[in-house]
């Protein structure tokens, strides 16, 4: 059954392979070839895998889903950096695997220095990619093929481990349709909106598709800031925003469930946090001293609220992007600490940003905070509520679990990056950035720069944070245990 499912998985990645394949044609661009040959290969791969086993009716045990989603990506980046390999936008296959997984994974990292001199088909498959691991390859594959039907809910659910599934397992199919419906329309806003600028349709495609996808893959070596607009500026921070959003609530309000959004704790913190962040970058930017003498420095009190709102959402959300004045690097040390604390965070639960998402610090904090009572009133009952649901202990449990793996794997990747050859502000901030899938490091891998300058080595050691950080620990944690090979 697991052959059949990765043939359909595979089979999906052909049909965007093909559409980037005549973005290529259109322009005619040597890059079809390369394109064209990736089709031909993952299509293939997909009809070895899937008729021999079409008529098999079985359904996957959760052993089975939770390889099926780690292999899923893996196999997706394997066949999607062939284009790059073939066409040489990279020479090395650790380069390749590390730009495709970035992609996938919407991290946004990338090793290009030449992105401008790119054919368009290439950089249209990477906006695709960045637009179909968004909401995660499961959800599309269980909203666009019915052959997901017997096993949609656990698969679902081991790929989206912090959504809350309560109300969507009974109609998962439908909701994942819905979502990706819903998800297609913010996508095709967006596009609508980026036209109307200073952007041509061509850029105006893959550039929504990375904002919606929160991804921050450009078209451009500059990436955002190459248009220096503040009308796309501000368009763009208002669909990063939308989409840091949980999707299941537009999905809710969609169905006549309105109240979603009233009563959603995380939404709320989400709005809220956003414009306090955006306040605090503010007036440090007005107080920064730097502004009078670094050209690259915001001037004007717009130019800076600008520059904050767009970092602001640009990091909260993981989009990563590069707006005009956008290097927080520069900024100044203060200005990295916060930047931190929002890639460590991340948008709502159910969006397509990283972090380890608002909900789980909500509960963290309002747990912590429930402790700290019990020693002054040790025989108080103080239930834990969000979104006036109550919070069962083993909720709270694993979620403090998650922080505690998230610590261990985080000091794990930071001492690998540091045997690499990176320095100490380069390997702690690569490695947030990789776990946390947003894409602009500190040092070398900073927003000015790129991830070029890593070893092979760190390169192979970052795509397997990157997708860690994307299936949130659990999914692929559970495979290096011997517990979980000796399930049936």
């Amino acid at each position: 059954m697991k052959k059949k499912v990765f043939g359909v998985l595979l089979f999906m990645e052909t049909v965007f392979l093909a559409i980037s394949t005549l973005v290529s044609v259109c322009y005619a661009e040597a890059d079809w070839k390369d394109l064209l040959i990736t089709t031909v290969i993952t299509g293939i791969a997909s009809a070895m895998l899937y008729f021999p086993d079409q008529h098999n009716r079985g359904s996957l045990t959760r052993k089975d889903c939770y390889i099926v989603i780690s292999g899923a990506w893996v196999v997706f980046s394997l066949f999607g950096m062939i284009p790059f390999l073939s066409y040489g936008t990279v020479d090395s296959l650790a380069d390749a695997f590390f730009e495709t997984m970035s992609g996938f994974t919407t991290t946004g990292a990338s090793v290009l220095n030449n992105i401008d001199e790119q054919p368009h088909g290439i950089l249209f498959w990477r906006s695709t990619m960045q637009w179909m691991g968004g909401l995660g390859i499961m959800l599309f594959s269980i909203a666009l093929l019915p052959s997901f039907n017997r096993n949609n809910t656990q698969l679902f659910a081991t790929e989206a481990t912090s959504v809350s599934l309560k109300k969507l397992r009974p109609r998962t199919q439908d909701a994942a349709r819905g979502i990706l419906l819903i998800y297609a329309i913010l996508t095709f806003a967006c596009f609508l909106f980026f036209w109307a600028g200073p952007m041509d349709l061509y850029d105006a495609v893959c550039h929504s598709m990375t904002t919606v996808g929160t991804g921050g893959f450009s078209t451009h070596q500059a990436n955002f800031a190459y248009f220096n607009s503040p009308y796309l500026e501000y368009v763009c921070c208002l669909f990063m925003f939308l989409s840091g959003v949980n999707f299941a609530l537009y999905y809710f309000a969609s169905i006549g469930e309105w109240k979603v959004f009233r009563v959603n704790a995380e939404l709320r913190w989400y709005t809220i946090l956003t414009v306090v962040a955006v306040v605090l970058f503010f007036v440090m930017l007005i107080c920064n001293p730097l502004d009078v003498v670094d050209p690259q420095m915001p001037v004007t009190l717009e130019a800076k609220f600008r520059a904050a709102l767009f970092h602001v959402t640009s990091i909260f959300t993981s989009c990563g992007y590069q707006g005009t004045y956008c290097d927080y690097v520069g900024w100044g040390a203060a200005f990295c600490i916060p930047t931190a604390i929002m890639m460590l965070s991340g948008a709502c639960a159910g969006s397509s940003s990283g972090g380890v998402k608002l909900i789980r610090i909500i509960i963290a904090v309002k747990n912590s905070l429930n402790e700290l009572r019990l020693h002054s009133h040790p025989n108080a009952v103080l239930p834990l509520k969000v979104s006036d649901r109550p919070i069962s202990v083993g909720a709270v449990e694993r979620i403090l679990a998650f922080f505690f793996l998230f610590l261990m794997i985080f000091l794990l990747g930071t001492f690998l990056l540091a045997l690499s050859g990176l320095d100490i502000e380069t390997s702690v901030g690569s490695c947030l950035t990789a776990i946390s899938n947003n894409g602009p490091g500190y040092g070398i891998t900073g927003p000015a720069a790129n991830f070029a300058a890593v070893s092979d080595f760190g390169k192979w050691v970052l795509s397997g944070l990157m997708l860690v950080g994307r299936l949130e620990l659990y999914t692929i944690i559970l495979l290096f245990t011997s517990h979980f090979w000796k399930l049936r």
